[in-house]
C-alpha cells in the first residue's frame, strides 16, 4: 500500500506537476492517469464532462456496485487539480492517491451499498466555492437524479505529520481541546453530518491505532468547509472531510514546495488502512 501511494503522488506531482486551468494539458494528463488506474484495477470509469468557455473539464467516477442495496451510495472523493504555482504533492496528490488505493482494495470486497470513487476537477481557485467546481456540478446533478447518497467523504491533504511540540495550530479557541502535535488525522463535519463523523471515527479507531480527532462545527469556522464536501452540504447530503488540517500544520501548503518528498508515507498508509475499514463499515 505505501509503495502504491507514493507512486501515485510522484506521478501526479513530480512527473505531471502543476495541473489546473492554466496548465490545462497537465490537468488532462492527470485525468488520463486516474482513468488508466481505475481501468487497471478492474473498473469501467465514467466521465462527467462539462464546459467552462471552450474548455472541457472532467470528473472521473469508478463504481463498485453494492450487492444488497445498490441504490444507496457512499462517495469517496478527492480533487485532482492543484493550486496555481504548486505541484500539489500533498494538496491534493495525497487525497487522489488514497482514492485510487481505496478503489483497488475495495474491488474484491463485498459491499451492501454502492461505493463511488470520484476524482473531482476544479476545486482550487478561481473555481473554489463556485458553481464551476467539479464537485458542485456532480452534487447538483445527483440531487436532480434523486441519487440516494448516504455519505460523502472528501479526502483533502492527508499526508503530512509531525511529532514536534507546537507543530499543530487551530482556529481560535480550538487549541484548548486538541493536541499540540501534528500527529493525527482529522475528520471534520457540520452539525447535520455529526452522526456520520462519529460512525467514521468509531470504525477507524476499531481498526487502526493511528490517532484520529474529530470536530463538528458550523461552516463559518475557518477551514471547516474548505473542500469538496461543501458541495454536498449545499444539496442536503451528509458529508465530511478527512484532512491532516492543511495550513494549520503544513508549512508548504499552496506553495511550490508542496512536493512528494514532504509526505510521511508510512503514516499516510496507516491512515488509508483505517479509512478502508471505515469505508467498508459505511457500505454495509
Amino acid at each position: 500500500m505505501e509503495k502504491n501511494l507514493k507512486n501515485h503522488v510522484i506521478k501526479l506531482s513530480k512527473e505531471i506537476g502543476e495541473r489546473n486551468y492554466i496548465y490545462y494539458d497537465s490537468l488532462n494528463k492527470a485525468a488520463d492517469y486516474i482513468i488508466e488506474k481505475f481501468k487497471e484495477y478492474g473498473y469501467i470509469p465514467q466521465i462527467q464532462s462539462y464546459n467552462i468557455g471552450d474548455r472541457v473539464y472532467k470528473n472521473i467516477i469508478a463504481v463498485k456496485t453494492g450487492n444488497i442495496k445498490p441504490q444507496e451510495i457512499v462517495i469517496i472523493g478527492a480533487h485532482y487539480d492543484s493550486v496555481t504555482g504548486s505541484p500539489g504533492g500533498n494538496d491534493n496528490g495525497s487525497g487522489v492517491s488514497a482514492v485510487l488505493e481505496l478503489s483497488r482494495l475495495c474491488l474484491k470486497s463485498d459491499t451492501g451499498r454502492t461505493i463511488k470513487f470520484i476524482a473531482f476537477v476544479n476545486e482550487e481557485p478561481p473555481f473554489y466555492l463556485s458553481g464551476d467546481m467539479g464537485s458542485r456540478i456532480y452534487a447538483r446533478d445527483a440531487k436532480k437524479r434523486a441519487e440516494d447518497i448516504k455519505a460523502m467523504i472528501s479526502l483533502e491533504t492527508i499526508g503530512y505529520y509531525s511529532e514536534q511540540p507546537n507543530s499543530q495550530s487551530y482556529p481560535p479557541f480550538y487549541s484548548f481541546f486538541y493536541p499540540d502535535k501534528a500527529n493525527f488525522i482529522a475528520i471534520v463535519g457540520n452539525f447535520k453530518s455529526r452522526r456520520l463523523v462519529k460512525r467514521i471515527k468509531d470504525a477507524f479507531k476499531r481498526n487502526s491505532a493511528f490517532n484520529i480527532e474529530s470536530a463538528v462545527a458550523p461552516e463559518i469556522v475557518p477551514g471547516v468547509n474548505f473542500s469538496d464536501h461543501d458541495s454536498f452540504w449545499r444539496y442536503g447530503y451528509q458529508a465530511c472531510m478527512i484532512t491532516d488540517t492543511a495550513f494549520y500544520r503544513y508549512p508548504y501548503y499552496h506553495t511550490q514546495e508542496d512536493t512528494y518528498e514532504k509526505i510521511n508515507y508510512d503514516k499516510f498508509a496507516e491512515v488509508v488502512k483505517g479509512l478502508y475499514y471505515a469505508m467498508l463499515q459505511l457500505a454495509k
